[in-house]
């Protein structure tokens, strides 16, 4: 079974500065407080086939991650899915965007979390948890974006 979690804000950002933070994924620590590094880890510009790796604390455990971008429609939508093998995944995630006026966008971030083994016992409590801090999450992206 599939849990999913969602949260937006307005970001005093024209729609194109925040497509391009949000496209360049090393810039999720800065929002992400769970993400201790992340790099690109293939060639060429972003987009479609673009691997992001990262390592990730949560609940006091390190794991490694592989995002792989599945759809990349600039400056609107970015989709992902994650490629690693861990208890707890994001087979589907993604940020939406909508230019509210010429220098605001509402970005709404989504993922969609999948337990895998022991994982199906617990996803339920990632869950949970990530919809309690989506608001705080959709805060973090307008904070980061508005300090870049």
């Amino acid at each position: 079974m599939a849990h999913e979690f969602s949260g937006s804000a307005v970001i005093d950002r024209p729609i194109t500065e925040v497509f391009a933070f949000l496209a360049d994924g090393t810039n999720d620590p800065k929002f992400s407080p769970r993400v201790q590094e992340i790099r690109k880890a293939t060639d060429g510009p972003v987009g479609v086939g673009t691997v992001f790796e990262s390592t990730v604390k949560d609940a006091g455990m390190k794991t490694r991650r592989s995002f792989e971008l599945t759809a990349f429609e600039a400056p609107r939508r970015i989709r992902w899915a994650e490629r690693s093998k861990n208890m707890v995944t994001v087979p589907d995630g993604g940020y939406d965007l909508e230019e509210v006026s010429e220098n605001q966008t509402k970005v709404t971030i989504r993922n969609t979390f999948e337990g895998h083994g022991f994982g199906k016992l617990v996803v339920g409590f990632a869950a949970r948890a990530a919809i309690k801090d989506a608001p705080a999450f959709a805060q973090r992206i307008k904070s980061a974006v508005e300090a870049s």
